[in-house]
């Protein structure tokens, strides 16, 4: 009489199964949120990176960039005066006479090398002009053309159907999240995250109680949530998710968020000892990342200070 193999009962067997689903359901949370840490740590070494870059850029030019948006409104705002400032309108370095302009043109008379230039006469970004190419610093953002992307190629349609519309062929520098693939010329694509805004504080005003825009006369507020709604509307128009500006957190017109003391924006100690609601960095600038949803004014914004 021959003796049965040993072997696993079918009841054994569902068993050792329902523990190893039990074991990876505990694992997948846990890479989740390995993951996630890795590259929230990656989009903040990022903003340090923008950071030790924008320092660079003041300690050349006594300041740090501009961020205001116009009035009436442009086609440029502070998103894209970043990206200029640290990389130059065509990524190859930045123009210390720049008039901060979309077109990269002069929009007061100006005389260079002995000959006048009327107003939106003269064009500081010609790489073909070794006379200007000898003026230009930077780019100060090491690797930044990586991440750097014109916002034709990011937000397409969507552009072009927002008024004001931003100017398409500028660019903006985006964040380390990777959420869409863009084409940046034929037959060649990249990973793209979301622009990174930029708000650089008025060190003249005293006070962060959100006027609308246009801010009225004698607006005392450091920061101006303006300085990138038409980007924010641009942003959410191709998301297609959330109602586009007015209704965005971030917006001009809604720009009461912006302001919330429970934003990150607000600096809680000023905060809980005063009742007033005061700015992180209000001698400086923010930077502001979407984080990993790829939506401003969400819980997963990563600034440029401690989250």
């Amino acid at each position: 009489m021959k003796c049965k193999e040993p072997a696993f009962t079918l009841v054994e067997l569902l068993t050792v199964l329902a523990i190893v689903a039990l074991l990876i359901s505990l694992l997948i949370p846990s890479l989740t949120m390995i993951r996630n840490n890795a590259k929230e740590a990656k989009q903040k070494a990022q903003l340090t990176e923008i950071g030790l870059a924008l320092t660079a850029f003041r300690n050349d030019y006594g300041d740090y960039p501009p961020s205001s948006y116009p009035n009436p409104p442009g086609d440029y705002c502070g998103a894209q005066k970043l990206a200029e400032a640290l990389l130059g309108l065509d990524l190859m370095g930045f123009h210390p006479d720049s008039h901060w302009q979309a077109d990269g043109r002069n929009n007061i008379p100006i005389t260079v090398a002995g000959t006048p230039y009327p107003v939106d006469g003269y064009f500081f970004y010609d790489p073909a002009n070794p006379l200007d190419m000898d003026k230009r610093r930077g780019p100060y953002l090491e690797l930044g053309t990586e991440s750097a992307f014109k916002l034709g190629d990011l937000f397409g349609t969507a552009l072009a159907a927002t008024t004001p519309q931003l100017a398409a062929n500028t660019y903006v520098i985006c964040d380390s999240y990777s959420v869409k693939k863009v084409t940046i010329s034929p037959g060649h694509t990249a990973k793209a995250g979301m622009p990174i805004l930029y708000y650089r504080a008025d060190t003249t005003k005293k006070t962060f109680n959100g006027a609308p825009f246009p801010p009225p006369p004698g607006s005392q507020d450091i920061y101006k949530c303006a300085d990138n709604f038409p980007l924010i509307q641009v942003a959410e128009l191709a998301d297609g998710t959330q109602p586009p500006e007015p209704d965005h957190p971030l917006s001009a017109t809604n720009g009461t968020y912006f302001y919330n003391p429970q934003y990150k924006i607000v600096d809680q100690k000023i905060f809980s000892a005063t009742g007033k609601p005061w700015p992180h960095r209000p001698d400086s600038y923010i930077l502001i990342s979407a984080g990993m949803d790829g939506k401003y004014g969400t819980e997963d914004d990563i600034l440029n200070f401690g989250n």
